[in-house]
């Protein structure tokens, strides 16, 4: 079933002189399910290499014959409509089968990270009333999973996938790339997991004879259940629908394929994790609609990506700013050849214009900044591949996306351009709301369906979006606005600067100070005094950091970016450790 759910298009658009050539923002954009998808592009592309994990090829034809086979185990635990399947896996040939095989029963899958507290973990399960998780026999994952077996959540079963099954079976490489991929983990070796009745060896359900049964699965139909990140509080889910996801994966298409098909197979690599949104739209199951071949690793590591990328020649790559940076600084990034990727797309934070420059200058190939949530599936604006890039810019709405940028104290009332508001969304990659929670819906989905993304910009007179910052990282400086990434941006411009997080710390005074916490480049270091003159001709007065705290590194959440909440936890611990030092109020005089 295919379908399209597209707004009339629109008379004219401030972005269309320097929209993308050959596509046009009010081409329809067509949605179907994510199975017949995935099952189009198998049939289509049967004997070309789809999944590459330390050398082990499989081909569409094959992957699609395991997500069958995975599908009737899980049909004949009794999984079908109506049930919820974790995935807490790395990016391994395991989690795309998986996906791919819980879909074909009309299930819909629940993406866990795996490094996730044991409380957070248990959060989720309830929360999203999942009943069978799929985990890997990795040290540092199933003990963690097994925890969750214990009466305490909804969970009945886990199925155990088996590392070593992924691998290839020649005698010495499979020996090699078994430790090489214990390394990424962190762990030196995998645990033994006894079956039982809790317990499913992947192997064993593979084993299941005959096909699926056949299942009726509508667009509207919930496909995942995407986590938000919890930077402002307890993780919600986005219910994310089969035409969501499709539409999202047309639209990517669209823009950083250009929708050409070509003889030439494409080859991407995936280092950004499947459970974040960003990856298993842009990396995972675009690659899968392109017939292209998907390169995995399991966890980002600087040398090996730079290896692979040299080894593989992958066209395609995604990452978010601090991976690139990673790369280019790694001791011997000049020792690989980075040539081969034509699309080098970022997202999930901002780019800074220091890290975008020196990507050019040392592969010849511009980064592709783009913009998205996991409300939306994620996709909603990026700048043109090949047209003009603006910097620090989030680009164009994708075909069929609405943008309208709302005044923050009366959000009835659009922004005229160049003003600052919030930045709202419409289009059909927009959740259909949040999972149990039409409370939380009904804050951030207005009467006129635009989602309201919680993220201040403005949009310029070519259609260009520039991003101010998210409105709950905004400082309250005695009582003026202060936007963190505004005084990020400014201390980058310092050379010797590396990295940089600026938060909100409290102040009885001032309400709230602005703190610069940096890391410099090796060998490097500018004092407090050098950097306020430094930064006194870029920021206002109020906007100058007035506490700076001089790092190693700098806290990152599981796919490389800057953890701003990690930090602002670490100043209430402080707060809290000094409160209870603090000497008690003296004892009144006799």
């Amino acid at each position: 079933m295919t379908s399209s759910a597209n707004p009339q298009p629109k008379s004219a658009n401030p972005w269309d002189k320097k929209y993308p050539v050959d596509i046009h923002w009010d081409m329809d954009v067509p949605v179907s399910t994510m199975v017949k998808m995935f099952e189009d592009s198998a049939r289509k592309n049967a004997d070309k290499p789809c999944l590459n994990f330390m050398g082990k090829q499989l081909t569409f034809k094959e992957v699609d014959e395991m997500a069958d086979r995975f599908a009737k185990g899980l049909q004949d635990q009794g999984i079908g409509k109506g049930s919820h399947v974790g995935l807490c896996l790395p990016n391994t040939p395991f989690y795309v089968i998986a996906y791919y095989g819980a879909l074909k029963t009309g299930a819909t899958v629940v993406n866990f990270n795996p490094l996730y507290a044991e409380q957070e973990m248990k959060h989720q399960i309830n929360d999203s009333q999942c009943d069978v998780m799929v985990s890997i026999n990795v040290k540092q994952i199933q003990p963690k999973v097994d925890k969750m077996l214990n009466g305490e959540t909804c969970l009945k079963k886990v199925i155990v996938c088996d590392l070593s099954d992924a691998l290839p079976k020649v005698k010495g490489f499979a020996f090699r790339a078994l430790n090489a991929v214990k390394g990424l983990f962190g762990k030196s070796d995998t645990v033994k997991v006894k079956e039982d009745k809790t317990h499913i060896p992947f192997a064993k359900l593979m084993k299941s004879k005959g096909a699926p049964k056949p299942v009726d699965i509508d667009p509207e139909d919930i496909a995942v259940l995407q986590y938000t990140g919890g930077t402002t509080g307890v993780p919600k889910a986005a219910m994310l629908s089969h035409a969501n996801l499709t539409a999202n994966v047309k639209q990517a298409e669209m823009w950083f394929a250009g929708g050409a098909k070509t003889n030439k197979q494409e080859k991407m690599l995936a280092v950004l994790p499947f459970f974040h949104v960003f990856s298993m739209t842009v990396q995972m199951n675009m690659s899968i609609n392109l017939g292209a071949e998907l390169v995995m690793l399991p966890k980002f590591d600087a040398e090996t990506t730079l290896k692979t990328i040299d080894k593989e020649k992958p066209t395609m790559f995604a990452g978010v700013p601090t991976l690139y940076k990673a790369l280019l600084d790694h001791k011997n990034s000049s020792k690989y050849d980075l040539s081969s990727m034509n699309v080098c797309l970022s997202g999930g934070a901002g780019l800074p214009e220091t890290t975008a420059k020196a990507w050019k200058a040392r592969t010849g190939k511009e980064l592709t900044e783009g913009y998205g949530l996991s409300e939306t599936s994620p996709i909603a604006t990026a700048n043109p591949v090949h047209g003009e890039k603006k910097n620090n810019s989030i680009g164009m709405p994708l075909p069929r996306t609405e943008v309208r940028i709302v005044q923050l104290e009366f959000p009835d009332k659009e922004c005229p351009i160049k003003m600052e508001g919030e930045i709202c969304l419409r289009g059909p990659q927009v959740m259909k709301g949040y999972w149990n929670r039409p409370d939380e819906t009904e804050k951030v989905m207005d009467k006129d369906g635009f989602f309201h993304t919680g993220d201040v910009g403005y949009m310029d007179e070519e259609g260009y979006i520039f991003i101010v910052d998210r409105i709950k990282d905004m400082i309250n400086a005695s009582g003026l606005k202060v936007f963190p990434r505004k005084v990020e941006e400014a201390i980058l411009q310092h050379s010797d600067v590396s990295e940089v997080i600026v938060a909100g710390v409290k102040d009885e005074y001032r309400g709230e100070n602005v703190k610069a916490y940096i890391v410099f480049k090796p060998g490097k270091y500018v004092d407090q005094d050098d950097m306020v003159k430094f930064l006194k001709d870029k920021l206002a007065p109020y906007e100058m950091p007035k506490l700076f705290e001089y790092r190693d590194s700098l806290p990152k959440t599981m796919i490389g970016k800057p953890d701003r909440k990690a930090l602002k936890a670490e100043e209430a611990a402080r707060e809290q450790d000094v409160k209870k030092k603090a000497p008690g109020p003296k004892p009144p005089r006799p």
